[in-house]
């Protein structure tokens, strides 16, 4: 260090004993001696001699007198101690609040989600949290992928689950599983009877019934589908799942799903799976949540039953 230079102060951890050797020097105080605090705080009484020992030779006072008759404080030990109690008080306030907040962040959950997770993923997460942790409240925002990245960033939301090709700006996550986007049609279409798979320059140039802009189905659909001059103008531009699927099954021409979407439907013949040749239609589902730590309390509860089992 350069002579005029002031110095480091010593940090506040390697100056104040911790506190279970306070604690330790208050039962001494209560109970008249060393072993009947040991007993008590459920240590061998050579570790609290010794925690009493290092707490003297910190401080650099004798704390404690020892006889056969028992432990008694000297003057300083009477003065350390009174200060102790100060300081234990204190944490146990500090514990005390910091128990209230875990209990106030464990009691509710904000999930926003986009419309596929939201509709036919999340209700069974959401029934499988509820058996883990009852007295928890759940609340739900259903949204495109854009909205529920809005809905983190802006803190309405803990914990997000999106659809599409790449991390929005601004929230880390982890993959949870990797869905599948079908193309779909009515019976009566003429799709649905070719037996050659539509190409992909084909699918981008027909008019679709496609979800909006921001949603996780369109986002992957126009990077597909760029290297052959992108979508065309959409048919019929919807925001929901359930409403471009019954615009679909109404006849009204072709459209891109997930295939978590359409599983009943195709089952009933309501619509037909028309296979397509050149573009891979695949998307990732991600949990999300804001750059920093990972959710914990009952979003990492509910992140937990997300993984495909």
């Amino acid at each position: 260090m350069s002579p005029g230079e002031p110095s480091l102060p010593t940090p506040l951890s390697h100056r104040v004993p911790d506190l279970a050797a306070m604690e330790l020097l208050l039962a001494v105080a209560r109970l008249g001696s060393l072993g009947r605090a040991a007993r008590e705080l459920g240590v061998s009484q050579p570790a609290a001699s010794g925690r009493i020992r290092s707490m003297e030779r910190q401080l650099g006072v004798t704390l404690v007198e020892r006889s056969p008759r028992g432990s008694r404080l000297t003057e300083a030990g009477v003065l350390v101690t009174d200060w102790s109690r100060r300081i234990v008080e204190a944490a146990e306030a500090f514990d005390a609040g910091a128990r209230a907040l875990r209990g106030q962040r464990d009691s509710r959950l904000r999930v926003a989600a986009s419309m596929t997770i939201a509709e036919y993923l999340l209700p069974g997460w959401l029934v499988a949290l509820q058996a883990e942790r009852p007295g928890t409240a759940v609340s739900l925002q259903a949204g495109n992928s854009a909205a529920v990245a809005r809905s983190l960033l802006d803190g309405s939301a803990d914990l997000g689950f999106v659809e599409g090709t790449a991390m929005p700006e601004g929230l880390d996550g982890v993959v949870i599983r990797r869905d599948r986007l079908v193309v779909v049609t009515a019976p009566g279409h003429p799709w649905a009877r070719r037996r050659r798979p539509v190409d992909a320059a084909e699918l981008a140039s027909t008019p679709l019934i496609l979800r909006e802009e921001g949603s996780g189905t369109r986002q992957v659909l126009d990077a597909a589908l760029a290297p052959y001059g992108g979508l065309a103008l959409p048919l019929l531009e919807l925001s929901s799942t359930t409403a471009v699927k019954a615009a679909a099954v109404s006849g009204a021409g072709p459209s891109v799903l997930s295939e978590l979407a359409v599983g009943e439907e195709v089952g009933a013949r309501r619509l037909v799976p028309v296979e397509v040749a050149g573009v891979e239609l695949r998307r990732d589902l991600r949990a999300v949540w804001p750059v920093g730590p990972a959710p914990v309390g009952p979003g990492r509860d509910l992140l937990g039953l997300t993984r495909e089992r």
